[in-house]
């Protein structure tokens, strides 16, 4: 099974970028299914996530700025991050949960700077 991420970059403050993630690997629709970020000396924390087909739970910081979107068919998974902060710093993961196993994709960089 692996975690396909792209996206990522540089941006200033304001502005956009969306992450995307493919797993391959499982020939079945993967409920739980979606994003973590670990900042520069602090502990990965979750973003937004697919907690069921259709539940999702986002971290307090992203509401409202953040949507998470899904193509079932296709087991990919989307973040659009709009208003972005520099505190939004960070390397994002995939993350996916299988038969009870957690997978992780190898994390792409969002740096928000002027």
């Amino acid at each position: 099974v692996q975690l396909q991420a792209s996206g990522g970059g540089l941006v200033q403050p304001g502005g956009s970028l969306k992450l995307s993630c493919a797993v391959s690997g499982i020939d079945d629709s993967v409920n739980i299914l979606g994003w973590y970020r670990q900042a520069p000396g602090k502990q990965r924390e979750l973003v937004a996530l697919y907690t069921s087909r259709t539940a999702i739970a986002y971290a307090e910081a992203v509401k409202g700025r953040f949507t998470i979107s899904r193509e079932n068919a296709e087991n990919v998974v989307y973040l659009q991050m709009n208003s972005l902060k520099p505190e939004d710093t960070a390397v994002y993961y995939c993350y996916s949960n299988y038969n009870i196993r957690p997978y992780w994709g190898q994390g792409t960089l969002v740096t928000v700077s002027s």
